[in-house]
C-alpha cells in the first residue's frame, strides 16, 4: 500500500512539472509573438543603401498596429520616398503564432486601398474598415523564425504565392527582421523560373527612423 502511494505521488509530481514546463514555454511563446510584432512596427526607409548602390531606389515603408481588439494587425505602405502621397503598395499584415519557433505574417489587399493612404499616421482610422473589405492572399504568408533576441528571419513558401505583376507567374519574400532594420527581398518569377521584377543583387534594407 505505501509502495502504491509513492507511486501515486511520483506521477503526481512528474505531471505537475509537465505543466508547467508546458505553461513555461507558452508564456515564453507569447512574449516571442509580442517581441516580433513591436519590432516590426515603425517608419523606415532604404535613403541609406540608394546611396551606396544607386540600383535601388530610398523607398519608404510604414508600419503600424490597427484593430487593436482583434489581434496583432499592421497596416503596410511603401512608396518612393518622393512619393509618398502616391504609394505603390498597401497591405494589412496579419502575425500569429503557428506553435512554439514559427510565426506567420500573413497579407491581406484592402478593397479601395486609396481611401487609406497616409493613414499609417492615424492608424485609430481603421476602426471604420470591416473585414469584409480586405481579402487574404493565400500562399503569400511570411513563414518566420526567431533566431535570437530581435531577430526573426523567414520566407514565403515554393511558388505558393501568386502574382500576375508584369507578367510573372510567382512572387517571393525573404524577410529579415532586426531591433533596428528590415530587409526584405521580394521578386516575382514566370511560370520557367526566370525572375521578372525585384531587386536582382539582394533585399532591401530600411532601417527604422524612429
Amino acid at each position: 500500500m505505501l509502495r502504491q502511494l509513492l507511486l501515486l505521488l511520483i506521477a503526481i509530481s512528474l505531471f505537475n512539472c509537465k505543466n508547467d514546463t508546458s505553461n513555461s514555454q507558452d508564456n515564453l511563446s507569447s512574449e516571442h509573438l509580442s517581441e516580433l510584432f513591436a519590432l516590426m512596427q515603425g517608419s523606415y526607409n532604404s535613403e541609406i543603401q540608394s546611396q551606396v548602390d544607386s540600383t535601388y531606389y530610398n523607398i519608404s515603408l510604414h508600419m503600424y498596429p490597427i484593430w487593436k481588439d482583434k489581434g496583432n494587425f499592421l497596416y503596410v505602405e511603401q512608396a518612393l520616398n518622393s512619393k509618398q502621397d502616391q504609394p505603390y503598395r498597401q497591405r494589412i499584415y496579419e502575425v500569429t503564432q503557428l506553435n512554439d519557433s514559427v510565426y506567420s505574417s500573413a497579407i491581406y489587399t484592402i478593397e479601395y486601398d486609396s481611401l487609406w493612404i497616409g493613414k499609417w499616421k492615424t492608424p485609430e482610422a481603421f476602426d471604420t474598415l470591416n473585414l469584409d473589405k480586405v481579402t487574404k492572399k493565400e500562399g503569400c504568408e511570411v513563414l518566420l523564425k526567431r533566431l535570437e533576441s530581435n531577430l526573426y528571419q523567414g520566407e514565403t513558401g515554393e511558388k505558393t504565392c501568386e502574382s500576375t505583376l508584369y507578367g510573372a507567374s510567382y512572387a517571393t519574400s525573404e524577410v529579415e527582421i532586426m531591433e533596428d532594420k528590415i530587409i526584405s527581398w521580394d521578386r516575382g518569377f514566370d511560370d520557367k523560373g526566370d525572375h521578372i521584377w525585384g531587386a536582382e543583387k539582394g533585399g532591401y534594407i530600411f532601417i527604422k527612423l524612429d
